[in-house]
């Protein structure tokens, strides 16, 4: 019998089986006004079908190479419900038009499939820094962590404040702020990616079952683990675990402490497997404490750990009030001890890290893994493609 796949219509098709694309041997997606698509590397393949490929753009009319993107296809969708809730994402993240949030650019069906273009950004992710700083025996500067934090957090402030045409707020919230969706780009900018989970109150949109968790649970504040509203106070602390392991080289939950077993939980699923399991980091937020946090950032230094302790609070009414708070207090924190610290200090101390964690190249991540085929460096790439 020949396997099937579900069309972006709930239809089936023969799947079809190809070699990876390579640099050398790309493979054709579509054509837009005039400009060609080819699939030069597949960066990954989610558990929920999704692939990301890093594409670049080439002009019909004398076939030369204009710039890279980044492709997403889409998994097709089983039930009206959600395709009608995947197109709404898609909808929601072209709204979002800030210089730290990498841009979508436009979506197109091919193949029977949802493709979204999206900014090509060249650079490494947090994960990947966290991963050599750790390969090199120690972590990223504070003034890095304070910058890139900043920077973070004021890219969400923009999200959390985006209205409709009408002025009437989206309640937009990320709920998957994780090191694997934050970038730093080859001249120190930071880039939030994948809204993919995010949260609206976007009127008429087709919202996530109750007792679906989307993203990964071991950023995810305890009040979302536990289906109670949410708001930005719940990004806040999802950078506040980030700016933890960033500044550490550690995750701020330790599921091996966990030796209970979980009772009066509800019932909750979840989209993706997280990084850490879902029972015991429930269990661990349902226990959280000021303790926990100074446990973890002890070696920080006082101001540092203050506002790690505010990001952090079981409680969101004792967190930030805002990404914008967060915002003000890192930056506060950076003028003050690492005064001029910036986007080439942060583009230096990177390049710094990738070199004394030479384990870099053999990393393998969402977005990232195989990006730079041998012979080929960084900034033969370009920058990310012209807006169309």
């Amino acid at each position: 019998m020949t396997p099937s796949t579900p069309d972006y219509g709930g239809s089936t098709r023969p799947a079809r089986r190809m070699p990876p694309p390579t640099p050398e041997a790309p493979r054709f997606l579509f054509a837009v006004d005039g400009i060609r698509y080819e699939a030069v590397r597949e960066l990954a393949r989610m558990q929920t079908g999704e692939r990301l490929m890093l594409a670049r753009r080439r002009q019909e009319a004398d076939n030369t190479v204009s710039g890279f993107c980044f492709v997403r296809r889409l998994p097709n969708p089983s039930t009206y419900l959600r395709r009608k809730r995947l197109v709404e994402e898609v909808q929601l993240a072209f709204r979002l038009n800030h210089p730290g949030i990498a841009q979508i650019y436009f979506r197109k069906v091919h193949e029977d499939f949802l493709h979204v273009v999206m900014e090509h950004v060249d650079g490494p992710s947090l994960e990947t820094l966290v991963s050599a700083g750790v390969a090199r025996g120690r972590p990223v500067s504070e003034a890095f962590g304070l910058y890139v934090g900043a920077e973070l957090a004021e890219a969400l402030h923009h999200a959390h404040m985006l209205t409709d045409g009408e002025g009437r707020p989206l309640g937009i919230i990320h709920r998957d702020v994780n090191p694997r969706h934050v970038y730093v780009g080859a001249h120190g900018g930071v880039k939030l990616t994948n809204f993919g989970a995010a949260y609206s109150v976007m009127v008429g949109r087709e919202e996530s079952p109750m007792n679906l968790v989307r993203g990964d649970v071991a950023y995810a504040s305890p009040e979302y683990l536990e289906k109670q509203p949410l708001s930005p106070r719940s990004d806040v602390f999802s950078v506040g675990v980030l700016l933890v392991e960033l500044l550490t080289g550690k995750h701020l939950f330790d599921v091996q402490d966990v030796r209970f077993a979980s009772t009066g939980l509800a019932p909750l699923r979840i989209e993706i497997l997280p990084s850490l399991p879902l029972t015991q980091m429930r269990i661990l937020l349902a226990r959280f404490s000021p303790a926990d946090v100074e446990a973890a950032v002890a070696g920080l230094s006082p101001d540092v750990k203050a506002l790690l302790h505010t990001a952090l609070r079981a409680d969101p009414t004792e967190r930030f009030a805002t990404a914008a708070d967060l915002c003000g207090a890192l930056r506060t924190a950076l003028a003050k001890r690492h005064p001029g610290y910036g986007r080439h200090e942060a583009s230096e101390e990177v390049a710094t890290v990738l070199a004394e964690g030479s384990c870099l190249r053999d990393v393998v991540e969402f977005g990232e893994g195989g990006l730079f085929p041998e012979g080929l460096e960084e900034h033969e790439f370009g920058g990310p493609p012209p807006r169309k």
